[in-house]
């Protein structure tokens, strides 16, 4: 990520300070904030409660772990004071500290910044999403976490608006807004406004534009949980979960899951297999059928993940089963 991207982020009267990782040691440069350098014990150090990074590759921290315990910290972690006490909140750097923690230093320098929650949260985000090893999951889900703050939407709302703007693009350029000139004009600047603020976080934090992320990147949160885990620790290619991902059979999925992993098939390999899955029957209403709670687990998986809560029509019908459901748990079993 090129220096001074975060200064083009934003135009808002809260403008989160500069930070970029750099090979040698996750380089910081902070600017437009409140700050002040220090060294503080690395026992006043607190890890927040949730962290846009979720998965640290322990063979990297080791290796950092070693040029800490032989040139030290050389970028300082950023946090913030925690108010009444003496403690401080990890904002950024916590593979430093981590390997740090290896080391078992007792002490770490810091840059402490002023920063509200709202600041706070863009800063961590922003660094994640400027590390060389962002993996496509950690991507998607920062990006539209970081989006979900600009726009003062929840990312459900977020992935509608991206949707809907890019369906529209796309079956009707000169799209109309139904209603008065008035109204029309009203919601066409409110929607260009939006995108006008995602345009800009993808020019500040991404290599893609929001249409590639829409097509591209917004379906990998449909895929199943195995395979979202393998995502997020990076041990596959997003492309070739998507391919795994045709494989509706979860225990065939699994399997060539792991074999895929074990023997880094490539894409193309995968496809193979698949398709001789596919010829063999795995894939045909002649397989085995799963067992009636493993069926049940998956429908309920696939049910939260769909798009069902959006009609009313479906909801109605949604709760009505859920009744019936409820009712079914209730009856005593037979003898």
């Amino acid at each position: 990520m090129n220096k001074g991207v975060v200064s083009q982020f934003t135009s808002n009267a809260v403008i989160p300070p500069q930070v970029e990782e750099e090979k040698a040691g996750e380089a910081t440069d902070i600017e437009n904030t409140n700050k002040t350098s220090n060294t503080i014990p690395l026992s006043q150090i607190k890890l927040p409660s949730s962290q846009p990074r979720k998965y640290f590759d322990q063979a990297k921290l080791e290796s950092l772990a070693a040029s800490i315990r032989e040139n030290g910290v050389l970028e300082p972690l950023l946090v913030r004071a925690i108010p009444e006490t003496d403690d401080f909140e990890l904002i950024a750097g916590e593979r430093r500290y981590r390997a740090a923690e290896i080391v078992k230093l007792t002490e770490v320098p810091v840059v402490v910044l002023e920063v509200d929650d709202n600041t706070t949260t863009q800063i961590r985000l922003i660094e994640n999403l400027q590390r060389e090893d962002l993996n496509p999951l950690e991507e998607t889900e920062g990006i539209l976490e970081l989006l979900a703050l600009r726009l003062k939407m929840d990312s459900k709302e977020v992935i509608k608006l991206l949707q809907n703007k890019e369906k529209e693009q796309r079956d009707n350029p000169s799209h109309n807004v139904m209603g008065s000139e008035e109204e029309k004009a009203e919601t066409e600047e409110e929607v260009e406004k939006e995108i006008e603020v995602v345009e800009e976080v993808f020019a500040a934090t991404s290599r893609m534009s929001w249409k590639s992320f829409v097509k591209n990147r917004l379906p990998l949160l449909n895929l199943p949980e195995d395979l979202l885990e393998v995502l997020r620790k990076g041990e596959i290619e997003y492309t070739k979960a998507k391919e795994l991902n045709k494989l509706k059979n979860d225990e065939a999925r699994k399997k060539l899951l792991q074999e895929a992993i074990k023997d880094s098939l490539s894409l193309e390999q995968i496809r193979q297999k698949i398709k001789e899955l596919q010829r063999k029957g795995t894939e045909t209403e002649n397989s085995e059928p799963l067992p009636l709670k493993q069926q049940v687990d998956e429908a309920f998986h696939q049910l939260k993940k769909s798009k069902v809560w959006d009609d009313k029509k479906k909801a109605a019908k949604l709760k009505k089963l859920l009744k019936d459901m409820q009712e079914l748990m209730k009856e005593k079993p037979l003898p």
